[in-house]
């Protein structure tokens, strides 16, 4: 019974994997080797018999198989393999077709499902590597000064490309519009002259109208090109659109008769002042062409066909003696045709457009691959400089792009470009011939084609713009080894006396046949015994009133008739749908669980009881591989902290040395083009995010610095961490410089000072004598004044007579 084995399983500790919901334990596991390998990486399956008395499952984690009782003989883990065909090294070479940009260049994966499986790949920009730049011309009527310009600047233009390249060629090509009314006027006389000689530069005769055409196929003699410029003639059309989709279309797909190499840097400059007819326009005109058309019936008598071209454009080459020749038989391309044609041949296009029409084809080379847009004089005289300056635009990055991937397998790619912590990411920009840069390629397949052949696959991966790619084999290991037809065992015995086939450890029934053994038969009425093995203890009704009893087995039902939640479990008492719910879906949603009998069983990476943890440590790490800076916990990917750090990943503290050091130099370099480190060193080693501010404020988590740079003037700066843990730093822009010091006044305050302070000092001597002297002579007046000058009597001398008073009659 599958609760008992399931029960048995908990009892064992074998549900687990880790802290994790087990996946291998699912029931669709079970089924067979094939679903047991496909279901995750870590899935093995056991092909030994007596894990069927045994009651153990079949599907479980390598581990758990063997710390259990399958030999390591009895195991079937199907490991991946990554074996390179073709693996020349990047290089110049002798010759610039024999340069090597893309190594590896075939690969040979046998890969399991959601197993992902990383190539590591190397791209280096070649030293003169070819290039094939084809100048596609609007040669209605008001580019004519614009078709004297080029022919003067052809050999500039070669001179210029030659300078980057020695292995350049040049091509010159010119489209007008579809020769069918309303575009341009099918009146015989226009369509001879369909300009007025007046209109013209040098009173030159007009071309007949033309959809595109070849003038001269990519050479290496580039004089050429100024005398096919010089030589050609503008013609004239009706309305304000011209047909450049036609004439994109046929320079990218008439690979031959263009003459675009195959190994090549493929460059189209498309040079117009108008808009573009696309795919629709064929079969209508406007309202305002349509009035055009009407003039012209009514002076001239002859409208010729209106539009009415309604068969699509197929994509192919049409020239014939370097003309097309389904003009009036085709519609126009569409933009996705256009953009897909372009990815298809790899060609780098720039649209070079007067400036009116600027913001029109802006839009549009968001939708081409490798395109860019210039503004293009009135009269072209700027083409040389926005040739080379686009060119350098497109080739100092490198995009990786994958081909023919179909829905069940994912490419993603990673890279450090020029340094700094590795990213998601399939571009690398700042990119100089010469300098190399590496990718991982990671490929995982999700689920097993029904399809055998489909198990046998080739994928592409090219950078963006170059013929070179990266063939990859893909064998994806969809069945087991116990699987193949040698190891079956057809109509064998141990499946109920030949009601299946033995394979892998187990029986595979017959239509008509389930259970183990094969023993029940689908058309078997229910008895009462085996109604019994159907009801839940302590239950009455048999399969919980959601599934039927069959050979003793509930079959569970679906929710509702037009629903694919189901009912699962030995009695149907569990259901995949009322679990905890994370950002409103079920268990978060199926990249992060699924609901079995009321429980989220998460899948590798998340927990919780609605799968809203993540386990993943990656948002907690840091650049050096530490986890919190080692002062915390990663917790659902958070940083928990210990109580003095703070931060996203506790990289902050009060006694925490800052990084003010590390970044200043960053810093420097970055906001202020000064300092010790080179240009190609600054934005290798700092590939922090730094924003310039007119001032810098303080907040939680924000710390302060201060330099001073080489022109003794102090520089202030903030750095932070964003919740990714990345560094965000904050330049205030204005620096604090000190003033000059003027000497002569300080060197004249200090001698005032002193002079200052000793005349003080003299004022209080002064002050102080004076007020001494005055009380001295004061109290010499008092005393003189109070001096009495009597004679003394001489104290041996005596009188002779003595006089006594009557004590009685002294006061009378």
């Amino acid at each position: 019974m599958i609760l008992f084995t399931v029960l048995l399983i908990l009892i064992s500790g074998t549900l687990t994997l880790g802290n994790q919901h087990n996946p291998c334990l699912a029931a669709e596991a079970q089924k067979s080797c094939a679903a047991c390998i496909a279901t995750a990486k870590e899935c093995a399956w056991c092909v030994s018999e007596s894990y069927e008395q045994e009651n153990r499952l079949r599907c479980d984690t390598q581990k758990n198989h063997l710390r259990g009782k399958c030999l390591d003989e009895d195991l079937e883990f199907p490991s991946e393999e990554i074996k390179a065909i073709e693996n020349q090294s990047v290089g110049d070479g002798d010759r610039p077709e024999e340069a090597i940009q893309l190594q590896p260049q075939r690969v040979h994966i046998r890969i399991r499902p959601n197993k992902p499986v990383r190539i590591p790949l190397k791209f280096r920009q070649a030293e003169n590597y070819p290039v094939d730049l084809y100048y596609l011309m609007d040669l209605s009527n008001s580019m004519e000064d614009d078709k004297v310009n080029l022919a003067e600047l052809g050999n500039l233009i070669a001179e210029k490309m030659s300078a980057i390249t020695k292995n350049f060629r040049l091509g010159f090509g010119s489209f007008v519009d579809k020769v069918v009314s309303p575009y341009v006027s099918t009146v015989p006389k226009k369509l001879k002259e369909p300009c007025s000689m007046s209109s013209t530069l040098n009173n030159q005769a007009c071309e007949a109208p033309y959809g595109f055409r070849n003038q001269l196929s990519l050479d290496l003699e580039t004089d050429k090109f100024a005398q096919k410029v010089r030589a050609a003639r503008v013609s004239g059309n009706l309305d304000a659109p011209e047909g450049g989709f036609d004439a994109i279309m046929q320079a990218v797909t008439c690979e031959d008769e263009i003459g675009w190499r195959p190994i090549s840097r493929r460059m189209l400059v498309f040079s117009t002042d108008a808009g573009f007819h696309y795919a629709g326009d064929g079969k209508w005109s406007s309202v305002g062409i349509w009035a055009v058309s009407l003039v012209i019936v009514e002076h001239h008598g002859n409208l010729g066909s209106l539009g009415g071209i309604v068969t699509p454009n197929d994509g192919k080459c049409h020239l014939k003696d370097n003309e097309y020749t389904e003009s009036k038989n085709l519609d126009y391309p569409s933009v996705s045709q256009i953009a897909n044609k372009i990815k298809e041949k790899s060609v780098s296009v720039i649209f070079a457009v007067t400036k009116d029409q600027f913001s029109i084809y802006e839009k549009l080379s968001q939708y081409i691959e490798s395109s860019t847009t210039g503004e293009l004089a009135n009269d072209s005289s700027n083409i040389v400089k926005l040739i080379q300056d686009n060119y350098e635009k497109i080739t100092s990055k490198v995009t990786l792009r994958s081909q023919n991937v179909v829905d069940n397998v994912t490419v993603e790619f990673y890279s450090r470009c020029f340094g700094g912590e590795e990213k998601k990411t399939n571009e690398c920009g700042n990119l100089k011939i010469g300098q190399s840069v590496s990718f991982d390629a990671e490929i995982t397949v999700t689920a097993c084609p029904k399809d055998k052949k489909e198990w046998f696959r080739e994928l592409a991966i090219r950078p963006v713009g170059y013929q070179e790619k990266l063939v990859v084999e893909l064998n994806i290991i969809c069945e087991c080894e116990c699987e193949n037809e040698e190891n079956e065992e057809k109509d064998s015995d141990k499946c109920s006396g030949g009601n299946g086939t033995f394979e892998c450890g187990k029986c595979s029934c017959k239509p008509g046949r389930y259970g183990k053994f094969c023993e029940c038969k689908a058309d078997d009425l229910t008895s009462r015994e085996s109604l019994k093995q159907c009801i839940e203890p302590n239950a009455t009704i048999p399969c919980s009133g959601r599934g039927s009893c069959v050979c003793g087995e509930c079959i569970c039902n679906t929710r509702s008739s037009d629903s694919a939640q189901t009912f699962s479990g030995e009695f149907c008492q569990c259901d995949d749908y009322s679990c905890n719910h994370f950002n409103e879906l079920t268990c978060g949603g199926p990249e992060r669980g699924v609901c079995d009998c009321g429980k989220c069983n998460c899948k590798p990476g998340y927990n919780g009881t609605s799968c809203e943890c993540d386990l993943s440590f990656d948002k907690c790490m840091t650049p050096d591989g530490q986890v919190c800076n080692n002062h915390g916990t990663c917790t659902c990917g958070k940083c928990i902290c210990e109580s003095q750090y703070t931060g996203f990943k506790c990289e902050q503290c009060p006694a925490c040395p800052d990084k003010c050091p590390e970044y200043s130099k960053c810093v420097q370099c970055r906001a202020f083009k000064s300092g010790e480190m080179t240009e190609a060193e600054c934005y290798s080693n700092c590939p922090h995010d730094i924003t310039m501010h007119d001032k810098i404020r303080e907040g939680p988590g924000v710390q302060i610095c201060q330099f001073k740079d080489t022109d003794d003037c102090w520089a202030y700066y903030t750095y932070e961490y964003d919740r990714n843990g990345q560094v965000v730093i904050k330049v205030q822009i204005t620096k604090v410089c000190p003033e000059s010091v003027n000497v002569l006044a300080i060197v004249g305050g200090v001698v005032g000072g002193i002079v200052a302070v000793g005349l003080f000092l003299l004022l209080i001597w002064k002050l102080l004598t004076f007020i001494h002297d005055t009380r001295e002579f004061a109290k010499f007046e008092k005393e003189r004044q109070n001096a009495k000058w009597d004679t003394g009597e001489n104290p041996i001398y005596k009188q002779a007579t003595s006089t006594f008073k009557n004590p009685t009659y002294g006061g009378q």
